[in-house]
């Protein structure tokens, strides 16, 4: 079989015709054109023997950030202060610039082998034969289904997401009063695209006991948009048909329920990786993230399967998503020169407040995980953690962290905890000591 004729963005796809599908043949394929897809493919395509491929199933690449118009992006990746439109136009110019093909409206459907998937365009059907497989599908919020509010089925709900695409994208209009369901940085993400299209955001809520995001942002927010954070607190019924009128609003600790009237509310935070490829590969889920369960070099149990960003972890910010994509690189590089991963291995488990642990397989014979960093994620407030590792019943390793554990946001832990680490005593646990 001929190698394919290189493909360029936005084209259709150029190889070898098989009946009516498409066969194209890359050294690798990246699904997913995020932060963490293209940024794999940048440092990829100058190192591999062959083309890197990139799949995007929107119109566009950059993912996210493309429709977020607001500054904060690029800060540990580029060492730059962006917007998320900006940040995502840098993105795919240096993925294209280092040789990537970046192919947009191509939507994957299925496995037709270890590492051979089926898509579909605009032009047709295509068949991708790849050496390696990058899954960079990224995370998605829940919708209000899926968070099960009850109430009535009115105009004026969104997610983040949603939203930021109906303003930023096709510059719709939304309400003039609004509820926003979190206090995380994505939160404020929203109520400055409320702002922008001329919508107070009057209130947010959280159910933890204090707002989730960084005091850098919820301080200034709380401010700015003259936004007062409700905490412990939950929505429990949406008011109005056609349109959104209110809220009922319940206080946790009392019990109490108020109305507060509005015409939009904003449901974000509550992430799940967009896993449906991994799982129809057959690739085993964590638990606890519901994302591939991967080492820390993000090898899936899946042979040449590899996978990045916030599919692993709901979920984290777009340069951190990025530096993930990067670090995969050597290890694709290894996979295709045919060495092998390490065959020891020890699982990490998160104890209580810990919900989940990231990657959850350490191999010592691997590089360090992406900055050198375990990624937990904290169901309470601890202010200064004193991390405990425990392995066959005993403690091996003590750390006191000198910054805070809190929901609604990765916490992180230096990797190098992990030194103490013996491959023959079983599985680890980390946990906080009282």
């Amino acid at each position: 079989m001929t190698a394919p004729t290189p493909l360029t963005p936005l084209t259709p796809p150029v190889g070898v015709t098989s009946g009516d599908v498409t066969v194209l043949t890359p050294a690798v394929v990246v699904i997913g054109a995020g932060p963490s897809g293209l940024s794999a493919a940048r440092a990829l395509a100058p190192k591999v023997d062959g083309d890197v491929l990139v799949l995007e199933r929107e119109s566009a690449a950059g993912g996210i950030p493309r429709h977020s118009d607001h500054p904060g992006y690029g800060i540990r990746d580029m060492r730059r202060f962006m917007s998320g439109p900006a940040y995502a136009r840098r993105l795919v110019r240096q993925a294209e610039a280092a040789g990537a093909k970046i192919l947009t409206n191509a939507t994957v459907t299925n496995w037709a082998g270890e590492r051979v998937i089926e898509a579909t365009t605009p032009e047709g059907r295509v068949r991708v034969e790849a050496r390696a497989v990058i899954l960079a599908t990224g995370a998605r919020e829940r919708p209000r289904p899926a968070r099960l509010i009850p109430g009535d089925r009115a105009h004026g709900v969104y997610t983040t997401g949603h939203l930021q695409n109906l303003v930023h994208l096709r510059h719709g209009k939304v309400g003039r009063r609004a509820v926003v369901v979190g206090a995380e940085l994505v939160s404020w993400s929203a109520a400055l695209t409320l702002r922008e299209a001329g919508c107070r955001t009057v209130l947010m809520t959280t159910e933890y006991p204090r707002p989730d995001s960084y005091s850098l942002f919820s301080v200034p927010g709380r401010i700015l948009f003259r936004t007062r954070v409700a905490t412990r607190t939950r929505v429990t019924k949406v008011i109005g048909r056609p349109q959104l009128r209110a809220v009922e609003i319940e206080d946790l600790d009392t019990g109490r329920r108020r109305i507060v009237e509005c015409d939009t509310l904003v449901l974000t935070g509550d992430w799940i990786p967009d896993h449906e490829l991994a799982r129809a590969a057959g690739i085993t889920l964590d638990p606890g993230t519901n994302g591939p369960l991967v080492d820390n070099a993000l090898r899936t149990e899946r042979p040449g399967v590899f996978a990045v960003g916030n599919l692993l972890h709901p979920v984290d910010t777009a340069d951190i998503a990025a530096i993930d994509g990067a670090h995969v690189a050597r290890s694709v590089i290894d996979w295709l020169a045919g060495r092998s991963a390490p065959a020891e291995q020890v699982r990490l488990f998160a104890d209580a407040p810990f919900r989940w642990v990231a990657p959850k397989i350490f191999r010592p014979g691997d590089p360090a995980p992406a900055r050198h960093r375990l990624l937990l994620w904290s169901d309470r407030y601890i202010p200064f953690p004193r991390i405990v590792l425990r392995q066959g019943g005993r403690v091996i390793a003590r750390r006191r962290l000198w910054w805070p554990a809190a929901p609604g946001r990765v916490f992180r832990i230096p990797s190098g905890i992990l030194r103490a680490v013996s491959p023959e005593a079983g599985p680890v646990h980390i946990g906080v000591e009282a």
